[in-house]
């Protein structure tokens, strides 16, 4: 029950008490705190009132959520208690789902996209094998949007950010259509320069447009049945995320490069602009139908996401004697169909329960090209040379590959509560999974060189796995404001392989699924009449045949092997807080323990040793101390309107950003400990027909990375830096009509 403006039952002012917090954790509507499982919930108007527009700004809320920026949206990662699924390989799905309004998203990239019109996002940690199954190893992004309103009216939001100059604007209505059908539809538009100069074609890059629809129709045929259909399309336009060199390489090329400033460094020199487009969409159709006292739910799903990814892979100006350029593009095309039905039952009977079957089927397909420039020089050059000067030889290596998978998931699955008391419940689910992957690959290659291997295939492989996962547990309410459980979840994960662009025979071995096995402990109160939640939980989880990229060296580049890393284990303990002490001030907060690491590595794949990360080593994203801080007043009736005053404060320790069996690379891409505080001060009128509010998102200037990658040119390191890591300001306006 985390946020900056928390999700609350009752709007600000009404009361004093909390009210109650409403989530669908476990497949129905159910009050927080009687949900046996650890669960962070983050209002959408939390996330706006923090400027952020995507799930990167959530891991400043939720203490035990990480998140890995890339150079491309397609390549970004989240991370819960420490795991997480990070892979540039086609036939990889990630540890953690997202679900939007019941519809999983099968692609990682899909899910970092605008989040429009958000009502909650549910953080589930931990396996959620039973009830979501697909992909929940470590757990669950469940968000839920918004839905019509009964009257007709609408918004108008607009707001302006300095530091690059971005520009939002967002708008919806809702239109009711008769007393039994109503609609609400939304669109947004944003526009962002960029965090980082480069300095070779003088602009800002890092940067962002983006446009969308929305739209939602809920009809009631009849008292007993409900359909909701949700259509929505969106493009972005992003020149991000260009790689800095943050540190001094050990030859010559320092003298073409910006100077590396770690990261504080905000300049670049690349004659190529990284960058990804992107256009997704889809439609899903939720029909919930009342039988006696049970509840039909149908929900049907057709979404189609188109990635390219531009890359600049030599951070380079242009190509030189003895340092080649290396340009990537990667059109990708991807959909997906999901299919799921489901009978719940009463919640208040003597055995509750939810029984259902999914299905879906995952298609992506890439066609990837690299372009090298290759130059020599008789004799060599003591100083840097451009490719193009008098007597450089000039080859140009290039290569085109064509690869994609096949996804195809089918589940059983059910979970009870037998309400033995009114204070004692027990727990039990099961889900059968049957999962089918299927993947080609192969690669034409007219002149190979750095980073592009000689052509390979046509390759074409499948594998299969069924696996059986489930929890069990027992929930006991100490005193009608204390609950406490205990469970046991087992998480599941489907095969693999690393299809990538240079993929060999000696990688084309399937990567077994990942299974976990977790434990956890909680404590729910609800304090001082309704006034404070405080819960607790304390967890401990083992996973087996993790699914990891380990770092390699394929053609002279630096790559990711995905790979079964081997047994890894987390262990920790988390505190969520929200306290009301008057009607108009909240209070909010948590605080994360986090101790993930390596139990048993294996050998890779193709066999060298020093690739065995040591047992022990902490595990990349994932800090072991996470925490936040969020205070928000309204001062009522100063004189014709209310003034809004808000602050939100983050900190984490150190974490390692490249999870590397050398101890010294780790050190080099730790990134180190930082907090952030942001500052948020606004007028509104007594209704909130209007609100303007001003931020100063930063405001100590805290510089920090997001991420650090040995494998620049001359052995240096490559940072990716955050628009967040710089202080910047910002005025946000909004009509309610």
């Amino acid at each position: 029950m985390l946020g900056a403006q928390p999700a609350l039952a009752q709007t600000v002012g009404e009361a004093t008490s909390l009210g109650e917090i409403v989530v669908t954790a476990q497949k129905r509507e159910e009050k927080l705190q009687e949900v046996p499982a650890a669960v962070s919930v983050i209002s959408g108007d939390a996330l706006a009132a923090r400027g952020s527009v995507n799930l990167e700004g959530a891991q400043y809320l939720v203490p035990t959520l990480n998140f890995r920026k890339s150079g491309t949206t397609i390549n970004q990662t989240l991370f819960l208690r420490g795991v997480g699924t990070s892979t540039f390989s086609i036939a990889g799905e990630p540890s953690i789902s997202t679900v939007v309004d019941g519809v999983v998203f099968s692609r990682a990239g899909e899910a970092f996209s605008d989040l429009i019109d958000v009502e909650r996002i549910e953080v589930l940690r931990g396996p959620q094998g039973t009830l979501f199954g697909k992909n929940t190893s470590a757990g669950v992004i469940n968000i839920v949007t918004k839905r019509p309103g009964d009257t007709a009216g609408g918004y108008v939001e607009g707001g302006a950010f300095s530091n690059g100059g971005e520009y939002r604007v967002r708008a919806g209505v809702d239109v009711p259509f008769s007393d039994t059908v109503k609609g609400r539809f939304t669109a947004f538009y944003g526009t962002y320069g960029g965090n980082l100069r480069n300095v070779t074609l003088d602009k800002r890059v890092n940067g962002y447009e983006h446009w969308g629809v929305r739209g939602v129709i809920v009809a009631n045929p009849s008292e007993s049945l409900a359909l909701t259909i949700i259509a929505d399309y969106r493009e972005s336009d992003d020149d991000c995320c260009a790689e800095l060199i943050g540190t001094v390489p050990t030859n010559l090329t320092a003298t073409v490069l910006p100077t590396p400033r770690g990261d504080r460094t905000r300049r670049v020199a690349q004659d190529l602009v990284t960058a990804t487009t992107e256009k997704s969409g889809g439609v899903s159709l939720q029909a919930d139908w009342s039988v006696g006292e049970q509840t039909v739910t149908y929900i049907g799903s057709y979404r189609e996401y188109d990635n390219t990814e531009i890359r600049d892979g030599d951070w380079l100006p242009r190509a030189y004697v003895g340092f080649n350029q290396l340009h990537d593009v990667g059109p990708q095309t991807s959909n997906t169909l999901t299919q799921e039905l489901r009978l719940t039952s009463p919640a208040d009977q003597f055995f509750s329960y939810v029984v259902g079957a999914y299905y879906s089927r995952a298609e992506t397909e890439r066609t990837f090209t690299r372009n090298d420039i290759v130059c020599t020089l008789t004799p060599a050059p003591t100083v840097i040379t451009p490719c193009g000067a008098t007597g450089t030889v000039i080859t140009r290596p290039t290569g085109t590959a064509n690869f994609g998978s096949v996804f195809k998931n089918y589940a059983l699955f059910g979970q009870g509560v037998a309400n033995l008391n009114d204070r004692l419940r027990l727990i039990a689910g099961l889900r059968f999974t049957a999962d089918k992957l299927s993947v080609f690959h192969s690669r034409v290659t007219t002149l190979a060189g750095p980073g592009i291997q000689p052509s390979f295939g046509p390759f074409a492989d499948s594998t299969s796995n069924d696996n059986i996962s489930g929890k069990a547990g027992v929930q006991y309410d100490l005193a009608p404001t204390s609950t406490a459980y205990a469970t046991y979840s087992r998480g599941y994960k489907g095969p693999a392989y690393n299809v990538f662009y240079n993929l060999t025979a000696t990688g084309t071995n399937v990567i077994d699924a990942e299974t976990a096995d977790s434990y956890e402990v909680g404590l729910k109160n609800t304090l001082l009449g309704g006034k404070l939640v405080l819960n607790l939980a304390a967890y401990y989880a083992k996973y087996h045949n993790f699914q990891a990229n380990n770092p390699d060296t394929v053609a002279g580049v630096l790559v990711t092997r995905f790979t079964n890393a081997g047994t890894i284990s987390t262990r920790g303990g988390e505190l969520d807080f929200l306290f009301r002490p008057a009607s108009d001030l909240n209070i909010s907060g948590g605080l994360a323990y986090t101790d993930a690491k390596v139990d048993k590595f294996k050998v890779p794949t193709n066999g060298v040793v020093t690739g065995v990360v040591p047992s022990g080593t902490q595990l990349g994203y994932a800090p072991k101390w996470k925490g936040s801080l969020a205070i928000d007043y309204r001062i009522r009736d100063v004189g014709p309107v209310d003034v809004i005053l808000g602050a939100q404060g983050s900190f984490q320790s150190k974490q390692i950003a490249q999870f590397d069996a050398s101890a010294v690379i780790r050190d080099a891409t730790t990134i180190d400990s930082y907090g952030l505080v942001d500052l948020s001060a606004g007028i509104a009128d007594h209704d909130d027909r209007y609100r303007l509010m001003f931020q100063v998102k930063n405001l100590f200037d805290t510089s920090f990375a997001s991420a650090i990658t040995s494998g620049g040119p001359g052995g240096a390191y490559r940072y990716l830096i955050p628009r967040e890591a710089d202080r910047y300001y910002g005025l946000t306006a909004r009509v309610n009509f």
